[in-house]
């Protein structure tokens, strides 16, 4: 199951209490203090593993607490610390503190590592307060408590070219013939329900990835249809590459309804480069070109069947890219 969004509970180990002792030896009646200090707790650390492309696990996780620290002991013994949680992470994870709204980590490069909570530093035994006024101090600190908080985790995709389209739009036709990716493909509204990555050959040495999304419709921006399980994934894409149907009786109106989306959802989507492809080529009649000619963005058209147009486009998009 593909799950790109959860909320989790975590909490760090709070550090050990310093230790009160003091050394008790054969014909040493008073010997000085001698307590150890508290052990750390552990942390809760998140690393990029690029083998897993799902939140699923985290999602049935919901509570992460890592061990406290030991406290210290006499004979100068400091505690143990706390073990440590490691939390794997696809990468694009994207880590908020849900009450500051702060981005706390952003996982956007292979072995990537951060500690999102920190364990209590352990407290200082009593050896640590001895002093030439203080010979025998009886006070140790007690630990310092974990960082704790509760915490959102969103994967959005790491694309270098984002499918945008309606639903059957014939993203997915195009995405399994230029790559290796098999996405499911039917004819009818949000066969796709997850994002597909595919890899893409654009010369002998060169590649990029190319992201099939589901499909948009009018109001996703405020969660109709899949809608923002869609358009997060957007955001980190380099390019945008639009596919309308070429048998669309409103390519213009179409087009301008997609980019509202993307608009309403966030402004700055609309600024990456756009090329607008009219699809389906090998099952079109007559077109009327006006409809088409009028859009800026308006590209060429391809057919994912017969392969027509599909050369010049991976040229196109690879050309994009280098400029970036």
């Amino acid at each position: 199951m593909f799950i790109d969004y959860t909320k989790v509970e975590l909490h760090a180990g709070n550090g050990g209490r310093g230790c009160v002792s003091f050394r008790r030896e054969k014909y040493i009646s008073k010997g000085g203090p001698d307590g150890g200090d508290g052990g750390n707790g552990g942390n809760i650390i998140a690393k990029v593993d690029t083998n897993l492309h799902t939140l699923q696990d985290i999602r049935y996780s919901r509570l992460y607490k890592a061990k406290n620290g030991t406290s210290g002991a006499g004979g100068l013994k400091t505690g143990k610390n706390g073990e440590d949680i490691l939390i794997k992470v696809p990468l694009g994870t994207i880590i908020r503190n849900i009450d500051s709204n702060e981005v706390v980590a952003d996982f956007d490069a292979n072995g990537q590592e951060s500690i999102i909570c920190e364990g209590g530093k352990g407290g200082k035994g009593n050896i640590k307060f001895k002093s030439s006024t203080k010979q025998t101090p009886r006070y140790a600190q007690p630990g310092i408590e974990g960082e704790s908080g509760k915490f959102e985790f969103e994967l959005k995709i790491l694309a270098d070219v984002g499918l945008v389209g309606f639903p059957n739009a014939g993203k997915s036709t195009l995405l399994s013939v230029l790559s290796k990716a098999r996405p499911k493909i039917a004819d009818y509204p949000f066969t796709t329900l997850e994002p597909h990555l595919g890899i893409v050959k654009s010369g002998e040495y060169k590649s990029f990835l190319m992201a099939d999304i589901p499909g948009l419709i009018e109001g996703a921006a405020d969660g109709k249809g899949l809608g923002h399980q869609f358009l997060r994934h957007i955001e980190r894409n380099r390019v945008l590459l639009f596919l309308i149907d070429g048998n669309d009786e409103d390519p213009f109106k179409s087009f301008e309804a997609l980019k509202n989306e993307l608009i309403s959802y966030n402004s700055s989507l609309i600024m990456k480069p756009i090329l607008l492809v009219r699809t389906k080529g090998d099952a079109l009649d007559k077109i009327d070109h006006t409809k088409w000619n009028n859009i800026p963005e308006f590209f060429m058209e391809i057919s994912a069947v017969t392969g027509d147009g599909l050369l010049k486009l991976v040229k196109e998009i690879s050309g994009h890219l280098d400029e970036k």
